[in-house]
């Protein structure tokens, strides 16, 4: 992690950090199967969220045999802005968001093994915008396969602050 985002992320709010990235929240679509956040007390678990960008999934394939590295990075940051979103829904403000724990599950080849790259372009997206408060436990997974092919799927627990 660089010295600048850390420096970065202790300035403005963090929907002001998000906007000078270029970057806003999406809307996330209602499903008639599961809900995109649950709120238990202080504690919010975001539902598995797809590098879904207006309404479109913005990929497909296995990383290390479909999809590049470079592109896995891509689809990673867009997921996290989802899992955001639903956080947001969840405390209605981004300011008030805390990250506990993500996991990051990337389809890739047996021998990608470069899934916690993928990863890493999540929690830096994370701490650019949170700053300590985006800091958190973390997961990178490799699976035979992800829900319509996606090559990337986040998952987090958050707390409201």
């Amino acid at each position: 992690m660089s010295q600048s985002m850390t420096s970065a992320a202790n300035t403005g709010s963090a929907s002001d950090r998000l906007q000078a990235l270029g970057l806003a929240l999406p809307e996330l679509g209602d499903n008639p199967y599961y809900v995109h956040h649950r709120t238990v007390g202080s504690s919010i678990y975001i539902s598995g969220q797809l590098p879904y960008q207006d309404g479109w999934l913005q990929g497909q394939g296995t990383v290390g045999r479909d999809v590049e590295l470079e592109t896995a990075r891509s689809l990673a940051r867009h997921a996290v802005l989802n899992c955001l979103a639903a956080a947001v829904q969840a405390v209605g403000d981004l300011d008030r968001v805390r990250i506990v724990q993500m996991l990051v599950f990337v389809a890739s080849t047996p021998d990608f093994g470069e899934q916690s790259k993928v990863a890493n372009a999540a929690s830096e997206l994370l701490i650019e915008v949170l700053g300590e408060k985006g800091r958190h436990a973390r997961t990178a997974i490799g699976v035979a396969g992800l829900p319509l092919n996606s090559p990337v799927e986040i998952q987090m627990v958050c707390t409201a602050v």
